[in-house]
């Protein structure tokens, strides 16, 4: 990565010279009709420039990373092929073009947003005291759904930095105030080592493959009064939208053990059962299919999870790896538990990662997308006044040879593609 061009291209974005920069700019052809259909990343820079203010990080390889803080600081989509490459995040033009905020989720789409845990629960941000918990009294809390995060790096920064005050009220009735802060910043060769691995910063190198990588560091300080677990607690909650695909399967590592001491191996009952040709389970991993056809959830419990998990597009030959920060023995803290209903056995015993693949709610209800989610969650920690919780997620998209991708994948997240394919697809 050239750091020297990426603060170059970030200050013309950053600037106010943003819609003429964009006029100069080539913008590949292809479908843009309809939610999250497949589009070229210059198509979706020049579309949600005419929408809201974007921001860019950047580098000589061809990676783009773009972010829009009037929409809660979202990094809303990634590119490892400039300008003319595939688009990776979800963008819900449907609700985009509406210009309507909608009170239950402002649904803009975007591969990384910031939320806040617990989504159920007697503890809940999301339904208010009283109410029974089921879809029509799901809310996300203001300070999570509107308003602008406001940018606080330099300009000549290597990352964005934005910042947000807020105020929630869970189901209990307790109040937090809290101070957030949020940095974007590209992943580096030696990231890609530290992070996944030799291997990947091998085949990175090798230009078998393009790439393009970014974590987001985002930080909870307590301003108000002391957390208190009887009360309820929060954690940081990062979730990513990427297009769903027929040929899609989201494949989740976990610590493999006899079920009578770790529990189960996933959780997948959020929304109801879902069907088994949608959830296998290797000896490896979990494999979940990614198609926005049927809406589902799945989860990896304190005791079975690993800080690592992927999906692979076999359609477009697209491995995408999230990598998050996450405690050596996740058992030994607390965890939120989002699963929506009262009472709840253990609100603090929860998952450390989710998946969620969109679909109808109901037989009279689209679904909110298409598009599947790969998801990570700190631990919940009884803040004192002035004290800070952080939580790292990180997002690496690579697009290429096949062979280097199923090399990737058996070195990071422990399987063979031809397997996770075979097993999903009868192929």
């Amino acid at each position: 990565m050239n750091l020297k061009w990426s603060k170059q291209l970030r200050w013309l974005t950053f600037g106010c010279c943003l819609c003429a920069f964009l006029g100069y700019l080539p913008i590949a052809q292809g479908n843009e009709e309809g939610k999250g259909s497949a589009m070229t990343y210059g198509q979706v820079r020049k579309y949600l420039a005419q929408h809201t203010k974007i921001l860019e990080l950047v580098n000589e390889e061809g990676g783009r990373v773009l972010v829009c803080p009037e929409w809660q600081g979202r990094v809303m989509t990634s590119s490892c092929d400039g300008l003319q490459g595939l688009s990776f995040g979800f963008i819900n033009k449907e609700f985009i073009d509406a210009g309507q905020p909608n009170p239950h989720f402002n649904n803009y789409g975007g591969e990384d947003r910031f939320w806040l845990s617990p989504e159920g629960g007697p503890f809940s941000l999301w339904f208010k005291h009283g109410v029974d918990q089921v879809l029509d009294n799901w809310f996300t809390p203001p300070a999570l759904n509107e308003g602008a995060w406001t940018v606080i790096s330099k300009p000549r920064d290597p990352f964005f930095r934005m910042f947000r005050k807020m105020e929630l009220v869970n189901t209990a009735g307790t109040q937090f105030r809290l101070e957030v802060t949020r940095d974007v910043r590209l992943l580096s060769e030696n990231d890609l080592q530290r992070l996944f691995g030799g291997d990947v910063a091998t085949a990175v190198r090798s230009r078998k493959v393009k790439s393009v990588g970014y974590e987001t560091v985002n930080r909870v300080v307590n301003a108000g009064e002391p957390f208190d677990k009887a009360k309820g607690l929060v954690s940081i909650w990062i979730l990513g939208m990427f297009n769903a695909g027929p040929q899609t399967v989201i494949i989740v590592p976990y610590k493999q053990g006899d079920e009578a001491t770790l529990g189960p191996v996933v959780k997948s009952d959020y929304f109801g059962p879902i069907p088994p040709e949608r959830l296998k389970i290797l000896p490896e991993a979990i494999l979940f299919l990614g198609d926005g056809n049927y809406r589902s959830k799945i989860g990896t419990s304190q005791k079975r999870a690993k800080n690592v998990a992927g999906s692979m597009d076999f359609q477009n030959n697209v491995l995408t790896l999230v990598q998050f920060t996450m405690p050596e023995d996740p058992s030994q803290f607390l965890y939120m538990n989002n699963m929506w209903g009262i009472p709840q056995a253990e609100p603090y015993v929860g998952d450390v990662a989710n998946s969620y693949n969109d679909g109808p709610a109901g037989p009279d209800k689209p679904g909110l997308g298409p598009f599947y989610e790969i998801e990570s969650l700190s631990p919940a920690l009884e803040l004192k006044t002035g004290e800070k919780l952080e939580h790292a997620h990180r997002t690496l998209h690579i697009q290429g040879d096949y062979e280097t991708l199923r090399s990737i994948a058996q070195k990071v997240l422990g399987v063979d593609l031809n397997v996770v394919r075979q097993t999903m697809f009868g192929q």
